[in-house]
Order: C-alpha cells, then sequence, then structure tokens
C-alpha cells in the first residue's frame, strides 16, 4: 500500500483550516484513504472529526496511505497538503 510520510508545517498543526483543506481533497478521491500518528489507529483522511481527533501539531510526523487508482498521485497531493506552512 503506498505511504507517505509527511512532517507538519502549519502553525497550527493539522487543525481547523488546514484539516479542512486537507479533508475536501481527500474527499474528492474515490479510494479509501488513511492517516496515522505514530501510536494511534489509523483514521479516515475523509473525516474532519477523525483527522482532528488525532491531535496533529507543528513538527509532528503523520502517514498518509491509499490503495487504488492514482493513489500516489492523491498522497502526493495530500503530503503537499500537510508539509504547507
Amino acid at each position: 500500500m503506498p505511504e507517505r510520510k509527511v512532517t507538519i508545517a502549519a502553525e497550527v498543526g493539522l487543525h481547523a483550516r488546514p484539516a479542512a483543506t486537507f479533508v475536501r481533497a481527500a474527499a474528492k478521491a474515490t479510494i479509501d484513504i488513511s492517516v496515522t500518528k505514530p501510536g494511534r489507529a489509523p483514521v479516515s483522511a475523509k473525516s474532519i472529526l477523525q483527522i482532528m481527533s488525532l491531535d496533529v501539531r507543528q513538527g509532528e510526523m503523520i502517514v498518509i496511505s491509499a490503495e487504488g487508482e492514482n493513489a500516489d498521485e492523491i498522497l502526493d497531493q495530500l503530503a503537499e497538503i500537510a508539509s504547507t506552512p
């Protein structure tokens, strides 16, 4: 399963606006996408509540995983969003 390890750059972490932008992009995909943080269970990248429950802060790493058609392209797009300050 393709995955991307990303360090969160936004000052507010993956919360509020950055999380909404991330979830909107993930929701456009027709494949399942998950996000996890070390020591936590994976959550759906298409659910803002689940993303925010990870409590990802600036400088922390997440792993974004997806499987299916265009998974690499979608993962690259989501990694770009998550790593943008």
